[in-house]
C-alpha cells in the first residue's frame, strides 16, 4: 500500500540572492536533481519559488534540506559536502535534529572535519573510545571501517598507542593465494586495499609510507596473527564475517596490555564454504553479554555513501524477506500436504 500524498509543497526562500541560488541549485539544477533522488520528490523551481511533488513527509523534508543548503550556498557546494549532508538530513530532519548533534566525538585526523554523521555513527565512535574491544555490524557503506581506522590515527596522534595493526581475512573463501601473481605482499595487497585507501585519506601518502617503514603501521593477513601478542597497539580486523570461529577466538586472544580492537563485518556477506560458520555470528552470540565489550550494530539507515545506495540495500532486504517468506510457505504447505496424506492413508485403507 502506497504512503499517502497530499498536494503539492510550494514555498520560497525569502531574501533570496541569485548567486547563492545558483550555488545551492548547481550546474543545471543537479543538486536539486540528488536531493530529488535522496527524498523520492520531484522538484521544480521557478527563480526563488520551489514545488515539491511526493510523499507528504518527504516533501517536508526536502524542503527543510533545500533551506539547509541555500543557508550554506555563499560558496559553491561541492558533490562531497552535498551528499554527505544528504545523508544526516535523510534520517535526521534540520526541523528536529541539527546534522551538527552527531559530532559528539573529535577525531584528530588529516580530516577536521570527521565525525559520525549518524547518530549510531557516533555511538559507534563513543564505544571504540570506552571499550578495548569493539564490534561494528551492519551493511555496506555505513562507515564500519573507515570510522575504526579514523579511530586508530587519532588513538596513534594522541600517543595513546604505539602501533596500528590492521588485518582481515586474507581472501574470501580459503585462503587460496597460490593462484595470485607475485610474492606474498602481492597476493595480499589487493585484499588489503580498502584499509590502505583509509589510511592514506586519513594520514596522507608520504606520511603512511614513512611509518610502515618504520613498522608503526602493519597491514597482515589474518593468517600471520597466530602465536602473537599485540601489546600498545590499535587492531582492526576488517571483514570478519568471513573468519571461522577459530580464527574470531585466535584474534581476539591475541590482545595485549594497552590494546584496543575493533572488529568489523557484514553478516549478509559472508563468503565462507557452504555449511561454514561464520566467527563473527558466533562471536556475536557467544560474547553479547560479556562486559567491557561493545556491539553496535548498523542499519541501511547508516549507510554513508551515494544516497542511492541505501535504497540499494533496502531493496535487497526487501527482497531477501521476500524469499524467505516464500521458502516458509512452501515448506509449510508441503508439511501441510504430507499431514494430510497420512491422515487418510493408502486409497482403500482406514486411516
Amino acid at each position: 500500500m502506497n504512503a499517502p500524498k497530499q498536494r503539492p509543497l510550494s514555498f520560497s526562500l525569502d531574501d533570496h540572492d541569485n548567486l547563492r541560488l545558483a550555488n545551492l541549485c548547481g550546474a543545471l539544477d543537479e543538486n536539486l536533481r540528488q536531493i530529488e533522488a535522496a527524498f523520492d520528490v520531484a522538484i521544480a523551481r521557478r527563480g526563488e519559488h520551489f514545488t515539491l511533488r511526493g510523499e507528504i513527509e518527504a516533501m517536508r523534508r526536502a524542503e527543510d534540506a533545500i533551506r539547509y543548503f541555500y543557508g550554506k550556498s555563499g560558496e559553491p557546494i561541492g558533490v562531497d559536502t552535498l551528499q554527505l549532508g544528504l545523508i544526516e538530513l535523510v534520517n535526521q530532519p534540520v526541523r528536529r535534529v541539527s546534522p551538527q548533534d552527531t559530532a559528539t566525538v573529535q577525531l584528530v585526523t588529516r580530516k577536521a572535519e570527521l565525525h559520525g554523521r549518524t547518530p549510531r555513527q557516533g555511538d559507534y565512535l563513543k564505544a571504540i573510545q570506552e571499550h578495548d574491544i569493539t564490534f561494528g555490524i551492519g551493511p555496506a557503506g555505513t562507515g564500519k571501517t573507515y570510522l575504526a581506522v579514523a579511530s586508530a590515527v587519532d588513538a596513534f596522534e594522541r600517543e595513546l598507542v604505539e602501533r596500528i595493526v590492521l588485518t582481515r581475512p586474507a581472501v574470501e573463501a580459503g585462503e587460496r593465494l597460490g593462484f595470485l601473481p607475485g610474492d606474498l605482499a602481492q597476493k595480499v595487497d589487493p585484499y588489503l586495499r580498502p584499509l590502505y585507501d583509509a589510511l592514506y585519506d586519513l594520514m596522507g601518502f608520504d606520511r603512511v609510507g614513512k611509518l610502515f617503514e618504520k613498522g608503526n603501521i602493519e597491514i597482515a593477513p589474518l593468517a600471520y596473527m597466530r602465536g602473537r601478542t599485540l601489546n600498545n597497539a590499535f587492531i582492526i580486523l576488517d571483514e570478519a564475517q568471513n573468519t571461522t570461529p577459530e580464527q574470531m577466538k585466535m584474534f581476539l586472544t591475541r590482545i595485549g596490555i594497552g590494546a584496543k580492537a575493533v572488529v568489523t563485518g557484514d553478516p549478509s556477506q559472508v563468503d565462507l564454504p557452504k555449511g561454514q560458520k561464520s566467527g563473527l555470528k558466533e562471536a556475536a552470540e557467544v560474547l553479547k553479554d560479556v562486559r567491557g565489550l561493545a556491539f553496535v550494530h548498523f542499519n541501511r539507515e547508516d549507510v554513508v555513501r551515494h544516497p542511492l545506495v541505501a535504497r540499494i540495500v533496502t531493496a535487497y532486504e526487501a527482497h531477501t524477506k521476500a524469499v524467505e517468506t516464500a521458502q516458509k510457505a512452501a515448506q509449510a504447505a508441503a508439511r501441510n500436504a504430507h499431514h494430510g496424506a497420512g491422515q487418510h492413508g493408502p486409497e482403500g485403507s482406514e486411516a
